[in-house]
C-alpha cells in the first residue's frame, strides 16, 4: 500500500451519516475548518430502488438493508454467528438515513433517568432538559412534520410542520385505539408536508425505505450536507479511516484513511469526532486501542429489537399510500409497570404498508403454490392494498455481555478487521416482545381487522446501533463525558448514537442529532476560547 499525502485541518469529523453532518455544519457555520471523511459515497437519489418499477425486487441487491447481502464497495462485512439480531447500516453520505422511514420521535424524560426511576441500569449524565433546545432547533432545521401537545411528552415541542393526513389506514388505527382507551397521536416525521429547504414536499410515495423519489425525506446527504458544504464543510468520500493517530502527549494528532485509490493518506487535526454509529465507532476505537481505560468500548451494545403485527381489512385502506413513518404512535405501554413482569416497555405506531411483496407475497411465503399463486394470489394482492402494519421499538436495556469486538480472521477490502456482534435477547427483552405482539394483536382486532400476522423480529431490523461508548461522569463506567469527550483523550469527541447510556423505545436519530448539536456547539466554544 502506497502512501499519500498529509495535510491539516482544525476539526476532522469520521462519517457523514446524521451526527457527522449536523457536527460539520454547526462547526463550519462558525468558521472553523473542518474535514469530514466518509468511506461511501453520494448516492445519486435517481437511482434509488422506489424510481423502478420492479422496485421491492431492485431493493434487495445494492440497496439492501444488511451489509453482508449488499456487499457494496465501501461496506464493511459484519460477522453475525453469535447474534440474534444482524444490525443493518448504510456507508454512503447520509449514512443509514438512506434507508429510514422517517420516523422522529424523541426520547422521555424518564429514558435518562432508569437508574432513579426504575432502579436499574444507569442514569444519563444529562436531563430531558438539556436536550430540550436541541431537539426544537434540529426539528426547525429539518422540518419536522408533527402536532404540538402530545400528552406523553412535557411541554415544549414545537413541530415547525404540520403532520402528514392520518390518511384512510391511520384513521382506522385511530378508532381501534379509541375503542381500547389507549394513548395516540399524530406520528411525528421527518418528512415534511410542505417544501422546506432542499427538500420537496412529499407526495405520498410511501417508499420512504427504499428512496423518495421525490426528495421530500430528510435523509441527511438531502437535509444537511448541501447546507453543510455551502458553508464551508469539506467532505471527502470514499475515505476508510484506519486509525485515529495520538502523539507523544497521548492527545489525538489526527487520523488515518484509505483513499479510494488504495493509498494510506494521513490527516492532521487538532480535534478528532467519531460520528460512525455504534458499531462502526467502537471499531474504529478498538483498532486504534484508545479510549478504552474502562474496558466498555464496545460493550452496552442496544439493537432495539422491533417487532410488527401485520392487519389485513375488508376495507380499501389505500395501503399504497405514504408517508412510511408513522401514521399514528401510542405510548400507552412506554414505561415500567411491574405488573407486567418486566421493566421499561414499548413505543407503538401505525403506518401504511406498501409494496405487493413487501406486505402480501413475502409474509405469506409460507403458504403452499395453491393458496398464493394462481386465482388465490387476486386475494393477496387484495390484501397488500388493505393493510396496516403496526410495529414496535422495544427498550432494549444495556448488557456488558452485548458487545462489538474485532474478529479474529474476516476483513474488509483494505485489510482491516471486520466487526464482529456478540448479541442475545435477554429475559426482560423477550417478555417484552411477548407482551408487544399481543398488544399489537389486539389493536388490529379493536380496528376491525380480518386476519393478523405476527412478525416477532421485523426483516432487515435494526438499524439502530446505541451504546458502545457509552457516556458518564465517571472514567470507570464510561467512555465519554456529558460532552462526548474521551475520558483518556480529551480533543478526542464521540458524537452517535454509541454514547447512549440507555435505548429507551423511541427511535433514536432525533436524540442522536440532539445530542450531536449539544456536542458541535460546545466543541465550538473549545475552540474559539469561550469559557465553559
Amino acid at each position: 500500500m502506497t502512501t499519500g499525502p498529509s495535510d491539516r485541518t482544525t476539526v476532522v469529523v469520521v462519517g457523514a451519516g446524521p451526527s457527522g453532518a449536523v457536527m460539520s455544519h454547526t462547526l463550519a457555520t462558525a468558521g472553523i475548518d473542518v474535514v469530514c471523511l466518509e468511506q461511501g459515497d453520494w448516492l445519486n437519489p435517481s437511482d434509488y430502488a422506489a424510481n423502478h418499477r420492479m422496485w421491492e425486487l431492485v431493493a434487495r441487491t445494492h440497496w439492501g438493508l444488511e451489509p453482508n447481502d449488499r456487499r457494496n464497495l465501501a461496506d464493511y462485512p459484519l460477522e453475525v454467528s453469535q447474534t440474534d439480531l444482524p444490525p443493518s447500516m448504510y456507508a454512503a453520505v447520509g449514512g443509514s438515513t438512506i434507508h429510514f422511514g422517517g420516523l422522529w420521535p424523541r426520547l422521555v424524560p424518564s429514558d435518562l433517568r432508569v437508574r432513579t426511576v426504575d432502579g436499574i441500569a444507569d442514569d444519563w449524565p444529562i436531563s430531558y432538559d438539556d436536550l430540550l433546545p436541541f431537539y426544537n432547533e434540529t426539528d426547525q432545521f429539518l422540518g419536522i412534520a408533527g402536532l404540538d401537545g402530545d400528552p406523553a411528552y412535557p411541554d415544549g415541542q414545537e413541530f415547525p410542520q404540520p403532520p402528514h393526513p392520518l390518511g384512510k389506514a391511520g384513521r382506522r388505527a385511530a378508532e381501534g385505539l379509541n375503542k381500547l382507551g389507549w394513548h395516540w397521536w399524530y406520528g411525528a416525521n421527518s418528512i415534511p408536508t410542505h417544501k422546506h429547504g432542499d427538500l420537496a414536499a412529499c407526495v405520498r410515495w410511501g417508499t420512504c425505505v427504499q428512496g423518495c423519489p421525490e426528495g421530500a425525506k430528510a435523509s441527511f446527504d438531502l437535509a444537511y450536507w448541501p447546507a453543510a458544504i455551502r458553508a464551508g464543510a469539506q467532505l471527502r468520500t470514499g475515505a476508510r479511516v484506519s486509525r485515529i493517530m495520538t502523539g507523544p502527549d497521548g492527545k489525538a494528532s489526527g487520523v488515518r484513511y484509505i483513499d479510494q485509490g488504495g493509498r494510506e493518506v494521513d490527516l492532521a487535526a487538532d480535534h478528532v469526532v467519531l460520528c460512525a454509529n455504534g458499531v462502526g465507532t467502537a471499531r474504529l476505537l478498538l483498532m486504534s486501542e484508545l479510549a478504552n481505560s474502562s474496558g466498555l468500548v464496545g460493550r452496552n451494545l442496544m439493537l432495539h429489537p422491533n417487532s410488527m403485527v401485520l392487519g389485513y381489512y375488508d376495507d380499501d385502506l389505500e395501503s399504497w399510500r405514504g408517508p412510511l413513518g408513522a401514521a399514528i404512535s401510542s405510548m400507552q405501554f412506554y414505561e415500567t409497570d411491574l405488573e407486567r413482569g418486566f421493566y421499561r416497555g414499548i413505543k407503538m405506531h401505525a403506518s401504511t404498508a406498501p409494496g405487493l411483496i413487501n406486505n402480501g407475497v413475502e409474509p405469506h411465503r409460507s403458504l403452499g403454490f395453491d393458496e398464493l399463486w394462481g386465482p388465490k394470489f387476486h386475494d393477496v394482492v387484495r390484501d397488500s392494498r388493505n393493510a396496516i402494519l403496526w410495529a414496535c421499538n422495544i427498550d432494549d436495556l444495556p448488557e456488558e455481555s452485548n458487545r462489538v469486538v474485532l474478529d479474529p480472521s474476516r476483513t474488509d477490502s483494505s485489510g482491516l478487521p471486520a466487526a464482529k456482534i456478540e448479541y442475545r435477547f435477554s429475559e426482560n427483552t423477550l417478555k417484552i416482545r411477548e407482551f408487544a405482539l399481543a398488544r399489537m394483536i389486539e389493536a388490529h382486532e379493536a380496528s376491525g381487522a380480518k386476519k393478523v400476522l405476527p412478525i416477532a423480529d421485523m426483516p432487515g431490523e435494526p438499524g439502530h446501533l446505541l451504546g458502545t461508548a457509552r457516556m458518564g461522569l465517571d472514567p470507570a463506567r464510561s467512555v465519554v463525558d456529558p460532552m462526548g469527550r474521551a475520558h483518556d483523550v480529551p480533543n478526542l469527541r464521540i458524537a452517535d448514537g454509541s454514547i447512549f447510556v440507555t435505548g429507551g423505545s423511541a427511535n433514536p436519530t432525533t436524540t442522536i442529532v440532539a445530542l450531536a448539536l449539544r456536542i458541535a456547539r460546545d466543541l465550538t466554544e473549545e475552540i474559539e476560547g469561550i469559557p465553559a
